[in-house]
């Protein structure tokens, strides 16, 4: 096709991730003539790097140590051991089937032209892309809508370049375990693959910067979660600095670093770098649109997830904010809801949940105890450990506790967070009494099924009547 001609469509989506993959779906079968260009794979993050493959790793990992644990079920077992090849290849295979599902229903939906190859801003409405098959195509469309994502991001660590460093992505696929995995950074990446690893085989060493693991978490979370590592056998250096990095003569990674007693240098056989993301904005060309970006590079939206061009607009990671699949497929609802349902939609005071998947897996909703105060509000607290909830011993999995901050004067949950066996599920049951409005005291008197883990909850919001 020349590139002189250009195509008009109704809607133009670049990038098929979590929201722009169901919202080209609707806006097609809606009627709209719509093209959804992706650069690489249908899916995003989520399925391609992130949730989907990572969460498949975390279920071979807990597969492994729960073999080893055997004994303390009465269960003998002989020795344990990963095949990492396999454990890639099972990861793979998932991906491919969620990857290959979404791209078929995207192929299979009427007025929808989906287009591989990168794209670029020429102009407030128009679109130059570079087809993967070669050559380019010119597109213009009054409203379109960027999913573009992010990426790993490299911190200013001396010799970084220079050695054959990991990221989330290259991590997932090794096919050999490594014998020492450093890990930079101590969020909820970085946990996630440290504990994998490690329950894989690798010794780990975890290297936060900052005074306590997930920086955003209550300290006697993070501290829970630090002693849930170093438990099992992963060491945590908290208010440790990378300094910098080199490639020894036995091909082994030498990471030097700045500690509160001096420096100190760590000899592993793999670093995984995980410390942030950054948007994939930089090859969009923006200026040419005069789409305004933040000094990170996020793109800048309003509530209704509308740039400063009337008609553009931006979803998911690459508008910063969190960093969650869930987000940006209600990013997609918003837009679908004000678009085709005349909706007034918008992201304010919108719940935002999330969890972490260690394990045991640290949910959390609403606001933390630190920030309830933070805000002056007269609250209470409620925690316990989850060897108080007769499940959690009855499957010997009592680590972590459960915790709730609510209004003294309401009664209103306000926020938890549940480090513990299934903790992402039974925070989510919390964040429906919150979207309810269901004061506390009513879950405290509830009658849950025994033995469940939902049960604990009546145990939770007793300590706050005794």
């Amino acid at each position: 096709m020349p590139t002189s001609t250009v195509e008009k469509f109704d809607a133009i989506i670049i990038g098929s991730g979590q929201a722009g993959k169901p919202l080209a779906i609707d806006l097609g079968s809606a009627g709209w003539k719509t093209a959804i260009i992706e650069k690489e794979h249908v899916g995003g993050t989520c399925v391609n790097v992130g949730c989907t493959p990572t969460k498949t790793m975390v279920a071979s990992g807990r597969v492994a140590y729960l073999a080893r644990r055997g004994a303390d079920y009465g269960v003998q077992t002989g020795s344990v051991k990963v095949d990492m090849a396999k454990v890639r290849q099972r990861k793979r295979a998932i991906v491919e089937s969620f990857r290959n599902g979404g791209q078929a229903r995207l192929e299979n939906t009427k007025n929808v032209a989906l287009i591989f190859g990168e794209a670029g801003f020429t102009g407030a409405k128009t679109i130059e892309v570079k087809l993967n098959s070669g050559g380019t195509r010119q597109l213009t469309a009054d409203k379109i809508f960027i999913n573009t994502g992010g990426r790993p991001e490299k911190p200013p660590v001396e010799g970084l370049d220079r050695v054959p460093a990991l990221d989330s992505t290259s991590i997932m696929e090794l096919d050999i375990l490594p014998e020492h995995l450093l890990v930079l950074g101590g969020g909820y990446i970085g946990l996630e693959f440290g504990q994998m690893f490690r329950r894989f085989g690798s010794q780990v060493t975890i290297v936060q910067r900052g005074k306590q693991l997930l920086a955003r978490e209550d300290n006697d979370v993070a501290e829970e979660v630090a002693k849930i590592m170093r438990e099992d056998g992963i060491e945590v250096l908290l208010e440790t600095a990378a300094q910098r990095v080199e490639q020894n003569a036995a091909g082994k990674i030498n990471l030097t670093v700045r500690t509160k007693t001096g420096e100190r240098t760590l000899t592993g056989s793999h670093l995984l770098v995980a410390a942030g993301r950054v948007p994939n904005t930089d090859r969009l060309n923006l200026s040419a649109a005069g789409v305004e970006i933040d000094q990170k590079g996020f793109i800048k939206v309003n509530e209704k997830l509308e740039t400063n061009v009337p008609g553009i607009y931006a979803l998911g990671d690459v508008k910063g904010g969190p960093a969650f699949t869930h987000i940006s497929y209600d990013d997609y609802r918003i837009i679908r809801d004000n678009l085709l349902k005349k909706g007034n939609a918008t992201m304010t005071n919108r719940f935002v949940p999330n969890t972490v998947f260690i394990d045991p897996q640290l949910g959390r909703v609403g606001l933390t105890e630190a920030e309830a105060r933070a805000q002056g509000r007269n609250i209470r607290v409620a925690k316990i450990p989850m060897s108080y909830v007769a499940r959690a011993l009855e499957m010997d999995e009592s680590r972590g506790f459960m915790k709730a901050v609510v209004d003294a004067d309401t009664k209103q949950i306000l926020g938890c967070a549940v480090l513990g066996i299934e903790g992402g599920e039974l925070m989510a049951m919390l964040q429906i009494a919150m979207m309810g409005k269901v004061p506390y005291s009513a879950l405290k008197d509830t009658i849950f099924a025994h033995p469940t883990l939902a049960e604990g909850l009546n145990t939770l919001f007793m300590v706050l009547d005794e």
